[in-house]
């Protein structure tokens, strides 16, 4: 498959979701309690789940009473996660890097390393304009991302998952700007082995805060992990950056 279309397949298979998120729905209501706790935000506001998946993390928000959008390239997502819907809680089918709705949430989450994908550095600045454009002035974005020098010291190249009747044969590797991931699935469902390619751009928090500040941006704080502990450069498992849009001049 052409490299820049690879999630949209591997987004929409079940195996994607059988060996990332078929887990205890308590891992996800951990963390949104622990971020809400940081965010302590008022009863009234609106949130934006960017790459929201089949919903997870917007369900639990939603569940304590905020109003909560979720938006996600994949349409087998969105359609499972549309099940769940309700009076404050909806889902949409959106590419990230098109404009969404504009100056409306007061917090736009971007979770579990969904960014980083697309074929070129221009794409993914413009999907962080789009979410930029999404939020209020002032508004608040989460960006939940791997730690590049935590990965690269610890990263296991070769690896065998069993997850029920499936086998996914997995094999890691990077680069001076990416990682890669080779997951080859073997299912009796499958008539042969199928074969994908994931590749993440290594993006530090200097070029976060570097493509943010260009979209009127400003990081504020940096976490090391689902806790809100500090960020420490070879440590911390991941790279949570909190940042708010500027009011206009």
């Amino acid at each position: 498959m052409a490299e820049r279309e690879w999630y949209k397949e591997w987004f929409n298979s079940p195996f994607y979701h059988k060996l990332y998120f078929e887990r205890d729905e308590t891992e996800a209501e951990d963390f949104i309690t622990n971020l809400l706790n940081y965010l302590n935000p008022q009863p009234s506001c609106r949130f934006l789940d960017v790459a929201c998946g089949k919903g997870r993390h917007s369900k639990f928000l939603a569940s304590k009473g905020y109003d909560v959008n979720g938006i996600d390239i994949s349409i087998d997502s969105i359609n499972y996660a549309k099940k769940f819907e309700t009076d404050n809680l909806h889902f949409y089918v959106h590419d990230m890097r098109l404009l969404f709705w504009v100056n409306y949430f007061d917090y736009a989450l971007n979770l579990f390393t969904s960014f980083g994908y697309f074929a070129s550095r221009r794409e993914n600045e413009d999907a962080l304009r789009t979410i930029a454009a999404s939020l209020k002035p002032s508004g608040i974005l989460l960006l939940d991302y791997l730690n590049v020098h935590y990965v690269e010291d610890r990263l296991v190249h070769n690896e065998e998952k069993r997850i029920d009747d499936t086998l996914y044969e997995i094999h890691r590797w990077h680069d001076e700007s990416h990682f890669f991931k080779k997951i080859i699935i073997t299912d009796p469902l499958l008539d042969q082995p199928q074969e994908y390619i994931e590749k993440v751009a290594k993006f530090s928090i200097g070029d976060f805060t570097e493509m943010l500040a260009f979209q009127n941006i400003q990081v504020k704080e940096v976490f090391g992990n689902y806790k809100f502990q500090s960020y420490d450069l070879k440590t911390s498992p991941r790279l949570v950056v909190v940042a708010q849009k500027n009011e206009p001049l």
